[in-house]
């Protein structure tokens, strides 16, 4: 079953939906995202009836947006449960303890973050919506200076998304302040099969420009990044679902390796995958609909699946507004000059840049020796910009 909702509907799930005649809840905004007739739309108390008859029940998001939707309908079943879990992270924090025993987390109200001495934390650390999305308000704190600066942008933020997203989704009320987890960082894609076990269905790593960069503007997956890392991450994704007894329940999940290799998750993002549905690069990738996967309880052949992938890669590259630019003052971008930068362009999705802060998602194929992913990290977007 499927609740589809804003911000974003890719035409590759709808048409998923579509071909696959999965029940879609009737929230009165799938047809402003999708423009479709043809998904089998059922009215509110029609998609609860049938969910609770179904055994196992599989659902899936594409947004956040539905996760109040569900704790108010789906009370009975474990599902949130799960959501609470994960989405609040000083939970999830508490939750795993028993895995990371030594990990430093404490909770603030960001009211008291302007007046909050942190002279006597350790540093560098991390601060962030206990309840947050897509790296807003997300900072590294370096120094005690730094600090200072970071409030401001702090506030700056919180004002800039106020109203954009809903409290499950996105609450500024409360942050957590933790450890930096220093190390190269992954994003997976997975979801609980009826067993608990955890399936894989793709791994991206994130790219940084520096070590105090938290942006989410590219990542990127090949053979050699899942090869090298699906079995290790689910061992630490097994790990974490029998402490909190996950069963069909997809996530999206991040995680770091440090340097002697311990891998410490940052979090689990629950009832979905890569949100904005950029989770759909597995599929230009790997030729794996993750929804599909996820509702039909396939699992990826990968030796069968990247045979033919030697020193290809594949990248989700978020082409966002630069700070300090005025939506209002924006007349248009040169997407065709944007796409002409690269090698091959699998996919370009433009977004309304006047609803949120972001002009497009790209997903490009590149070829390991290329220095295109380096490109990404220093360019300046503000070269496509036509101002008023």
């Amino acid at each position: 079953m499927l609740i589809l909702d804003k911000p974003y509907v890719s035409d590759f799930l709808r048409k998923t939906a579509e071909d696959m005649k999965i029940p879609v809840l009737d929230n009165g905004h799938i047809f402003d995202h999708t423009q479709s007739k043809n998904l089998n739309v059922l009215g509110e108390d029609e998609f609860l009836a049938v969910a609770r008859k179904q055994n196992p029940l599989k659902i899936y998001c594409n947004s956040e947006n539905s996760i109040n939707w569900i704790t108010k309908n789906l009370d009975q079943t474990k599902i949130p449960e799960y959501i609470d879990f994960c989405k609040d992270k000083v939970k999830f924090r508490q939750m795993i303890k028993p895995l990371y025993p030594d990990f430093y987390f404490q909770e603030v109200d960001f009211k008291d973050i302007s007046n909050l001495d942190v002279t006597n934390l350790k540093k560098p650390f991390i601060i962030k919506p206990s309840i947050g999305f897509f790296s807003i308000g997300v900072y590294k704190v370096t120094s005690d200076e730094n600090w200072k600066e970071i409030v401001e942008l702090l506030i700056q933020d919180i004002k800039s998304v106020e109203g954009l997203y809903p409290e499950e989704v996105m609450n500024s009320t409360k942050f957590i302040i933790e450890e930096c987890i220093e190390g190269d960082e992954f994003a997976i894609d997975a979801y609980y099969n009826s067993l608990g076990e955890p399936i894989i269905l793709n791994i991206l790593k994130h790219s940084f420009l520096s070590d105090t960069d938290v942006s989410d503007r590219a990542y990127y997956t090949s053979k050699e990044i899942i090869l090298e890392h699906v079995e290790k991450f689910g061992k630490i994704l097994e790990s974490i679902g029998n402490i909190a007894s996950f069963s069909n329940f997809p996530v999206h999940v991040e995680v770091r390796i440090d340097k002697e290799g311990k891998i410490t998750p940052i979090e689990f993002n629950p009832m979905r995958f890569a949100g904005w549905c950029v989770t759909d690069i597995a599929y230009f990738a790997y030729g794996i609909n993750t929804y599909e996967y996820y509702l039909n309880d396939k699992q990826p052949e990968w030796n069968d699946i990247l045979r033919d992938k030697d020193g290809k890669v594949y990248s989700l590259v978020l082409v966002d507004i630069p700070k300090g630019v005025q939506t209002e003052n924006i007349k248009s971008f040169d997407y065709s000059a944007l796409s002409e930068r690269f090698r091959k362009v699998l996919e370009l999705r433009i977004i309304d840049f006047h609803k949120y802060p972001i002009f497009a998602f790209l997903f490009i194929e590149t070829l390991a020796e290329s220095n295109e992913l380096d490109m990404v990290l220093t360019m300046d977007f503000s070269d496509f910009i036509s101002e008023n």
